[in-house]
């Protein structure tokens, strides 16, 4: 059946409810009509406010709920509407949810499932536009995911709601009226493989979430230019697929990583060093990273759209890559609009 990005969650979560009965989900706005952004659809009429409740402004004390909730028995899907205040909830996942399973010999573990929105809004700037998974990457004992189709967005919601151990899925804001085909049963799709989203001979480009979406239009128009360009889009980060990586960058030996956030220290920093100590000698340039810019995000609307990557951004510089005039990257509109206001 053809779903939206948020609907096919809203689905997931409602057969996983239906599945297993400690299930619960929380987080602000999760029983609001707009149900952040459609994912939670349904799910306070079908399931009562025992199983789904709004919780206050307070992400740290929320998210200890949660673990607590967690070692008591329960399931809990935790929906951060903005990842930029889980920046609150730091010490909560990565000093106790990440290590738990560890600190206590692999007897006792923590199930919970963070859901958080990232990437461009409507003009909100330096503390409502960030995008984090490079944060929780670092620490081990967390899994970390970014669905990029409705169909990953339902799938990876169920394997992660399985998991036994914390998993965060982070959700690009302009991903949720992506539609798609979604298979209408239950399925759970494998924490961990990446998805060739378009075969290619000539370069690879790695990217995932938004920043794919980007990267199909533009090798599109880079078709028209007789390049061929294969993407890599590693829909899980921990663990990362680093064998499809490397085998699509040793066949094509070119490779351009689009990062949803700021380059330093980020996604595109740690695939640019694997691929530096595993396929340095076959590649035939030096490996390209885009990602924002390295400043804080703006407010101002043609300010915002020069802060991120975009289609045209991404063709110039996959003709440049090739030896190529870049003049002629113009290449579809520069970003989707974007429905807000959250």
């Amino acid at each position: 059946m053809i779903l939206n990005y948020g609907q096919a969650l809203a689905q997931g979560l409602g057969q996983a409810m239906d599945h297993d009965p400690t299930v619960i989900v929380m987080g602000i706005g999760v029983d609001d009509h707009k149900s952040v952004f459609g994912s939670t659809e349904g799910i306070l009429r079908r399931f009562g406010p025992d199983r789904i409740f709004d919780t206050p402004l307070a992400e740290a004390a929320m998210t200890g709920v949660a673990i607590g909730a967690a070692l008591g028995g329960l399931k809990p899907v935790h929906i951060h509407i903005r990842a930029d205040f889980l920046y609150l909830a730091m010490d909560q996942l990565l000093n106790l949810a990440a290590k738990w399973h560890y600190m206590f010999g692999e007897q006792s573990s923590v199930p919970i499932v963070v859901r958080a929105v990232i990437g461009r809004s409507w003009g909100q700037g330096a503390q409502h536009s960030q995008s984090l998974p490079s944060f929780f990457m670092h620490v081990p004992g967390i899994k970390v995911a970014m669905p990029t189709t409705p169909a990953d967005a339902k799938g990876l919601l169920m394997a992660a709601i399985a998991d036994p151990n914390p998993v965060i899925l982070f959700e690009h804001r302009l991903l949720y009226y992506l539609k798609g085909d979604v298979p209408e049963r239950p399925y759970e799709t494998a924490i961990g493989p990446a998805v060739i989203r378009r075969a290619g001979k000539d370069l690879t480009i790695i990217a995932n979430s938004y920043m794919a979406v980007e990267a199909l239009k533009a090798a599109e128009f880079l078709e028209t230019q007789n390049i061929s360009v294969e993407i890599v889009d590693p829909v899980t980060l921990v663990p990362l697929d680093k064998e499809t990586i490397l085998k699509s960058v040793l066949k094509t030996k070119k490779a351009l990583i689009i990062d949803t956030s700021w380059v330093t220290c980020g996604v595109s920093a740690e695939i640019a060093a694997m691929l530096a100590e595993d396929a340095f000698e076959a590649l035939s340039c030096p490996v390209r990273r885009m990602g924002n810019q390295p400043v804080t995000c703006p407010v101002s609307k043609p300010l915002e759209n020069e802060f991120y990557p975009s289609a045209r951004k991404i063709a110039a510089a996959v003709l440049g890559m090739m030896g190529r005039e870049t003049s002629g990257a113009a290449v579809g509109p520069l970003m989707s609009p974007f429905k807000g206001p959250f």
